[in-house]
């Protein structure tokens, strides 16, 4: 039994080891690129979740409108229309299931453990307040999608609040 737990132990140091070591490639990656590196800058979006968004989207010029890109990953709710029955439901689950749920994990970042203070942040406790941490977390994957789109097609940086740093000097 002892030989068995031996030989489980091993096994579970080298995969730590090959973990550890395409952390570190899927860092230097990141960090080579620029784009990647913007992303990197909104709250709660990490490393994995930026370079799932960019190869996902690829081509940000797809889209013609920034909110596009969160109904084209499923963060839309799903619309039951029929004669004069008008349903909205829960979200489409269409798109790239692993970069929704990477969205979905940054939302949850940004909503519970991030105690800086921003506006995508307050808009998405408004939400939970009236419609629950679920809702919520949805709706800030969807607008986080919207922002990441956004900062790419515009090479601007990530803005914490509405107001600039220079006009709050």
């Amino acid at each position: 039994m002892q030989a068995v737990v031996e030989a489980l132990m091993r096994a579970r140091a080298n995969i730590i080891e090959q973990i550890r070591h395409l952390e570190a490639k899927i860092r230097s990656i990141a960090r080579q690129n620029n784009v990647v590196r913007r992303l990197i800058s909104v709250p709660g979006v990490g490393v994995i979740t930026a370079l799932g968004f960019a190869a996902t989207i690829d081509d940000p010029a797809r889209f013609k409108r920034s909110s596009s890109a969160g109904a084209y990953l499923g963060l839309t709710p799903r619309i039951y229309a029929s004669g004069e029955t008008m349903r909205s439901g829960r979200v489409s689950k269409r798109g790239d299931d692993f970069l929704r749920r990477s969205l979905y994990e940054a939302a949850n970042a940004l909503l519970t453990r991030i105690p800086r203070f921003s506006t995508l942040k307050s808009w998405g406790l408004r939400i939970a307040r009236r419609g629950g941490y679920r809702k919520a977390k949805v709706a800030v994957a969807r607008k986080l999608a919207v922002i990441l789109h956004a900062i790419w097609t515009s090479g601007e940086p990530f803005r914490w609040s509405s107001q600039e740093p220079s006009e709050l000097a």
